[in-house]
């Protein structure tokens, strides 16, 4: 077994004043660190089913999935901002040092937090939320290695941030 590496996330927040649902994943994967983006691996199925949920096009570029999260006032980061990780097992993540949210709630009027999938949420409520005091809704993990959810399953659980929307 590969040596775990620590690993600090890079890609910043994506934001604005308009945000009103904050999703947060857990840490990016190797593939999303080499895009420089969140959900940056072909298999994982984020964008396939926001685009679903909100009934747009599947953004293909990190300008279009930006432009596409600003305008669904979508606020996404990770909860993990730095830890040792093997390649990108979340089973393997240890020595965490947590992002620091209130970056985005001191500038944007958040009406619900997500958290994408149950890695995500275990350490957001072991370190986020005793931090900011605000639950989060833990949603299926868009992950190819949740393969028990397809597509379809995965867009009907998700159809909540939508709901939620106020604007």
């Amino acid at each position: 077994m590969a040596a775990d590496k620590k690993i600090v996330h890079t890609i910043p927040p994506v934001f604005d004043e308009k945000s009103e649902i904050l999703i947060l994943g857990s840490f990016p994967s190797v593939r999303s660190r080499k895009a420089a983006f969140f959900y940056g691996h072909p298999q994982n199925r984020f964008w396939k089913v926001l685009a679903a949920v909100f009934n747009e096009e599947v953004p293909d570029t990190v300008q279009s999935k930006k432009e596409f999260l600003l305008r669904n006032h979508i606020a996404v980061w990770d909860v993990i901002g730095s830890c040792s990780i093997e390649g990108s097992s979340d089973a393997s993540i240890r020595d965490v040092i947590v992002n620091d949210p209130e970056i985005i709630l001191k500038k944007a009027d958040i009406k619900e937090i997500y958290v994408n999938g149950k890695t995500a949420y275990k350490y957001y409520q072991k370190y986020t939320e005793p931090m900011i005091s605000r639950p989060a809704v833990c949603l299926p993990s868009t992950s190819p290695a949740n393969a028990s959810w397809d597509l379809n399953r995965l867009t009907d659980a998700w159809k909540c941030i939508k709901q939620e929307h106020i604007t």
